[in-house]
């Protein structure tokens, strides 16, 4: 199964040619005695599933098609307790301190004034929005949802990538990548205590309501999608099927006595919090872009006068800009008076004359991102680039400084994956999901997403990267193992026959 697999900087199985981590031991026994052919089956089992559930993710701009079915990888990834722990209190620590740092740049601004973040990084971002100056937003929240990708360094230690606190989606692929391995892989989950994560879509039902207007006693929630032609549609059904709440695109809502409302078969009915998966700019035509079929009209005056609870706040993206991700340490440290639990990769930004000079001499080194960008586009990951792309993007960052940042090559960590009848080290990150309501919450796994191709390093799954199940062990993993007993092995042996 493992036959010649090789170990790459840091593998999240291997500590060493031949040295299983302890908390994996179990998993590579099961892996090992399953065989190629009988993994092979249940994984077509599983993809069987994914297709016939349309657990599907739009590609653009690919030949083979639009839509696709998220390819997912049949072996775990496995997080031991203590490094949850870690990566919990850091998520929340992170987020908590977003959430001020957008009270403070839309009200009073002190973090500008004491020159901790540069004054026309923030009023120059394009995710600002003057519109929402001075609004106060219901318990002070903005960032609601949110998706935080870490990755790991050579050494294993988990850095922030990227904050995303607009629409994030992929959590609905955690979800249905846990129904899959219980039905179809049921023994590898024998030996390990997993924490469940089946609490998210109640979670998240609590996490709405708190946003709900002081005067609906019983609010109407509703999740707020672009349609079926948006990447993530399916994420939006299956959330609304699982909140319980209705799905609506803009066409069924209106403003109504200062209110928005819902067309139903018995009438209008008030809505009192969307869960919007829609971007700023298509919310509101009155407000924001004139051309969008896709908001309300009035939606943001119903907003701004607290008569409507909106997920995630308008103006969340000046948090999660790329230009902005630089100074979250500083910013962790102006508000909460800590040092931040989890470090960021090192990030060099062209407006600094020393930094532009180094991007520019070693762009066959670095990675550039476009600071408003996101799902892998707009980006040059230098080693795997031609002299023309470099030269393309020399003169991108020339031309506007504000809008890129650059990156070292990470290699990011190995998780073996099957391709091709065995199992290979393949490049993957973590992307966890924090709710923030009443508490701070944090879904006990996250999304793993896996590079296929291999030596890629572009785990997106709008580049066409699959997934895997993440799971939090509620122990180091080793203890579980050592305290099994003899039927315990019988039992996972009848499982596996008869599963």
């Amino acid at each position: 199964m493992f036959g010649d697999y090789d170990i790459v900087g840091f593998d999240e199985m291997f500590a060493a040619p031949g040295l299983i981590r302890p908390h994996y031991l179990a998993l590579h026994e099961r892996l090992s005695s399953l065989g190629v052919h009988e993994l092979e089956r249940r994984h077509r089992l599983a993809d069987l599933m994914m297709r016939n559930q349309g657990i599907t993710f739009t590609v653009y701009g690919r030949e083979q098609g639009i839509e696709r079915i998220i390819p997912f990888d049949p072996a775990p990834r496995l997080i031991p307790a203590h490094e949850w722990d870690r990566i919990e209190s850091g998520l929340k620590q992170r987020v908590r301190a977003l959430n001020l740092f957008l009270n403070d740049v839309y009200h009073d601004r002190k973090i500008l004034r004491d020159g901790i973040v540069p004054y026309d990084l923030v009023l120059g971002a394009s995710a600002f929005r003057r519109e929402c100056v001075g609004l106060r937003v219901p318990r002070d929240v903005y960032i609601h949802v949110s998706g935080i990708d870490l990755v790991r360094d050579e050494d294993g230690t988990y850095l922030v990538l990227e904050d995303n606190g607009r629409t994030p989606s992929g959590v609905s692929y955690v979800l249905k990548n846990r129904q899959v391995m219980k039905q179809v892989f049921p023994f590898l989950f024998g030996r390990y205590n997993v924490r469940s994560i089946d609490d998210y879509a109640a979670n998240l039902l609590e996490t709405l309501r708190h946003i709900a207007p002081e005067d609906a006693d019983e609010p109407t929630i509703a999740v707020l999608t672009p349609g079926v032609y948006n990447s993530a549609y399916y994420e939006h059904t299956y959330l609304a099927r699982q909140m319980g709440v209705e799905l609506v695109e803009g066409r069924d809502l209106f403003l109504d006595d200062g209110r928005i409302h819902m067309k139903t078969i018995r009438g209008p009915k008030r809505v009192d919090v969307l869960y919007r998966r829609i971007d700023d700019d298509f919310l509101d035509p009155l407000t924001f872009r004139s051309d969008s079929r896709l908001g309300v009209a009035g939606l943001t005056g119903a907003y701004r006068a607290g008569r409507l609870g909106l997920a995630n706040a308008i103006g969340t993206g000046v948090a999660d800009d790329k230009g902005v991700y630089p100074f979250t340490p500083d910013i962790i440290r102006y508000y909460l008076k800590e040092d931040p639990i989890l470090g960021i990769v090192e990030t060099f930004r062209p407006p600094v004359p020393s930094h532009m000079n180094h991007i520019l001499r070693n762009l066959d080194k670095l990675v550039v991102k476009a600071v408003d960008g996101s799902g892998g586009y707009g980006m040059l990951i230098g080693p795997a680039s031609t002299a023309a792309e470099r030269d393309e993007f020399a003169a991108k960052i020339r031309a506007n400084p504000r809008g890129y940042i650059a990156q070292p090559t990470l290699s990011l960590s190995r998780h073996p994956t099957f391709i091709d009848g065995k199992l290979e080290g393949r490049h993957v990150d973590l992307r966890p999901f924090v709710l923030y309501g009443e508490e701070i919450k944090v879904l006990p796994g996250g999304l793993t997403r896996v590079a296929l191709p291999r030596g890629s390093l572009v785990v997106n799954s709008s580049q066409g990267g699959g997934t895997k199940d993440t799971w939090v062990l509620r122990g180091s993993g080793n203890e579980i193992i050592n305290n099994r007993t003899r039927d315990d092995r019988s039992r996972d042996t009848t499982v596996s026959g008869s599963a």
